[in-house]
């Protein structure tokens, strides 16, 4: 895969990539992930300890940070390619324009970037280490920073009259984690790889995840979903990102196969807990993350699990507990899942002894999730998925109590007491 050509300089070249076979890169964007950041990333796990309970789950954020860049670009080309619209004339770059071209570049740069602020083990210890702000902000840290001026050098010098930087950390990061007004195009541009349900983030982790851990529910025909891609004018005069009518199956499938993921493994029990243990011993290795780059930079898996293996025989590291129960598993605490999540009081008066239970809890809105996106119908209205599916999931979002395994059978027993009190 070595794109350096010994003249300091970085050329074009090839991955070969299980899910989806060879991945192109230009000169650009080999200089891109050949910078400290994104290498960091061979070293970052996608799915955190899951390979506790599913062994084949051990790729990492570098090849789905590729992943993500060929399906944006599949994407990109589907809903620009000719014969546009007459709606859309004069909203979005031409085909084949040097507008058009640059949006492109913009679109896989942004998507090799997405994920360069990740912590070690992915989203493990997000909400105890990072806050609201999640790992974007480091992210955005990141391609503000020294480590990427070559590459933004680079690129304005064959794009003069753009603020390259900003544009790639627009649609890397999105209008909302951003904080900046964007236009119509930006919108839709950014949704092809941040987007809740088309976005090629989402698409590549199913399809990888999937793949690796050899449970097959993530699989699900996403050809014949960017093929029925589209950009859509609402009424409103709102740009979006939808799909044609005959792509509602494509849809459907995409939404069963993100239920079936969280259920047996995002959201599986075994995989709870071993993440609570994990992120409770990050918390007191990296309990003050501070402003500093070049240390965020450095850190690794590769250093948690060697502090995990000290920790684990030296009773007296602050960690040693934590560590001791994801080496031993009858140490390790059950994960109970709430359907309706209690008050807090409620879980303290179960009168189990302090530091034997823990919990997380999640709000629930929607009690289900439809196919809320647009949806261009044959007859040339928009209609909402919801309108035209039947197919409809519980949330992903979840409620859970940690136990000590001596205490889980009470817990269960006294916690549906709970319930049926309601």
């Amino acid at each position: 895969m070595d794109g350096w050509n010994g003249k300091n300089t970085w050329s074009a070249m090839k991955i070969y990539d299980p899910v989806h076979r060879f991945i192109h890169l230009d000169e650009l964007e080999s200089l891109l992930i050949h910078t400290p950041p994104f290498q960091r990333l061979h070293y970052i796990h996608q799915l955190g300890v899951t390979f506790f309970v599913y062994p084949g789950g051990t790729h990492r954020r570098f090849e789905h940070s590729l992943g993500v860049m060929e399906l944006a670009t599949r994407i990109y080309d589907q809903i620009t390619a000719e014969p546009l619209p007459k709606v859309l004339e004069g909203m979005i770059p031409s085909p084949g324009s040097e507008e058009h071209r640059y949006w492109r570049r913009v679109v896989r740069l942004a998507a090799l970037c997405h994920d360069l602020g990740h912590l070690p083990f992915s989203h493990v210890a997000e909400h105890r280490l990072l806050g609201k702000g999640g790992h974007e902000v480091w992210t955005q840290k990141i391609m503000e920073s020294s480590f990427l001026a070559p590459v933004w050098e680079a690129f304005a010098k064959e794009a003069s009259g753009h603020d390259v930087k900003v544009d790639v950390m627009k649609v890397a990061l999105g209008e909302k984690k951003f904080g900046r007004k964007f236009t119509p195009w930006e919108r839709v541009v950014t949704e092809i790889i941040t987007g809740d349900f088309f976005g090629a983030d989402r698409i590549d982790y199913l399809l990888r995840d999937s793949q690796c851990t050899g449970l097959a529910y993530g699989l699900f025909d996403y050809h014949q979903l960017i093929e029925m891609l589209m950009m859509i004018l609402t009424p409103e005069g709102n740009l979006v990102l939808g799909v044609e009518e005959n792509g509602i199956e494509s849809c459907e499938a995409l939404l069963l196969a993100r239920h079936y993921m969280h259920k047996r493994l995002y959201q599986y029990s075994s995989v709870k807990s071993y993440g609570f243990h994990l992120a409770r011993f990050m918390e007191t290795i990296y309990y003050d993350l501070g402003e500093d780059l070049e240390r965020y930079v450095s850190m690794t898996d590769n250093e948690v699990l060697a502090e995990l293996n000290i920790a684990s025989r030296d009773e007296n590291h602050p960690g040693h507990f934590d560590a001791k129960c994801l080496y031993i598993r009858n140490y390790r605490f059950r994960a109970i899942a709430l359907s309706a999540p209690p008050e807090e009081e409620e879980l303290r008066a179960l009168d189990i002894p302090e530091g034997e239970i823990a919990w997380e809890l999640t709000p629930i809105g929607k009690k289900t999730i439809g196919l809320n996106v647009p949806v261009l119908k044959q007859d040339g209205t928009i209609d909402i998925g919801e309108n035209l599916s039947e197919i409809s999931v519980p949330p992903k979002e979840r409620s859970w109590v940690y136990v000590a395994p001596q205490y889980e059978e009470e817990v269960r027993k006294k916690l549906n007491h709970v319930d049926a009190l309601r």
